[in-house]
């Protein structure tokens, strides 16, 4: 019962080049970082990852994007990247877009077992019809593009069928957990989070107190332990902020003036 391992490096030591990946975590908030940079030491390539985003340039996810590790990549936001902007419209890199409560449910259904489910969100729009870029060919031109979903009604109103995801790992961020694999998220962590440890075959989680079992109680629990295969302590994280925003003094104002 006790999943705890040694280190980031050893995490992740079995994951092979061309997995898949869900990976935790909301801009910058609640990302697996330690996990990301082991991924990036161990040499892999040819990734697919899904997640809400790649993360920045030289950060979280975008660390393995500059690096040229990710073939393909799922997501509902791509700002706050050139190198992804660069390699999208380049023609080195898959992207599928999808709208974000989308992809919530497409990553809990994979979870639950649920292998499909009907929408409202995409129809009328390329989501359903098909036609997104999904790689360019570098000259301007679309290489690959996605293909039309099926569209049915229930009771006179369109939905689209989606999809469930499922990957080969997840990579999570978690304030506590315990040797049984219990996680617990802090604020906004918990966005992405426990819906990529649930979606993951092999899910490792990083984090940043580790506690006995027992100690954490039952009703905090955010992903029970029988969705983590692998914990590592990481108590010593660095966490950025996406964009820093402070308030402008009156004073200041006035000199500006």
């Amino acid at each position: 019962m006790d999943k705890v391992v040694g280190s980031a490096a050893e995490a992740v030591a079995d994951i092979p080049s061309g997995a898949s990946l869900a990976v935790g975590g909301f801009g910058l908030c609640g990302i697996p970082t330690a996990l990301i940079v082991a991924l990036l030491d161990s040499g892999v390539t040819d990734l697919e990852t899904v997640s809400n985003n790649c993360g920045v340039d030289q950060w979280g996810l975008g660390m393995l994007l500059a690096a040229k590790r990710i073939r393909r990549t799922t997501g509902s936001y791509v700002g706050e990247n050139k190198e992804f902007e660069r390699q999208f419209l380049g023609g080195e890199l898959e992207v599928e877009l999808v709208p974000q409560g989308t992809l919530a449910e497409r990553l809990r259904a994979g979870g639950a077992g649920i292998p499909a489910f009907f929408t409202p969100a995409g129809v009328g729009t390329q989501v359903a019809d098909g036609g997104l870029p999904l790689r360019y060919d570098g000259s301007g031109g679309v290489a690959l593009a996605s293909e039309a979903k099926e569209v049915r009604e229930f009771d006179g109103i369109p939905y689209v069928l989606e999809r469930a995801i499922r990957t080969d790992f997840a990579l999570v961020h978690a304030r506590y957990g315990d040797r049984h694999g219990n996680l617990v998220y802090e604020k906004s962590a918990q966005n992405f989070n426990p819906l990529c440890a649930a979606a993951g075959r092999i899910t490792i989680a990083e984090v940043e107190e580790l506690l006995e079992p027992g100690e954490i109680d039952p009703m905090d629990v955010h992903t029970p332990g029988i969705f983590v295969q692998r914990v590592v302590h990481e108590a010593e994280v660095e966490k950025r902020i996406e964009k820093r925003t402070v308030r402008v003094e009156e004073s200041d104002v006035e000199k500006v003036a």
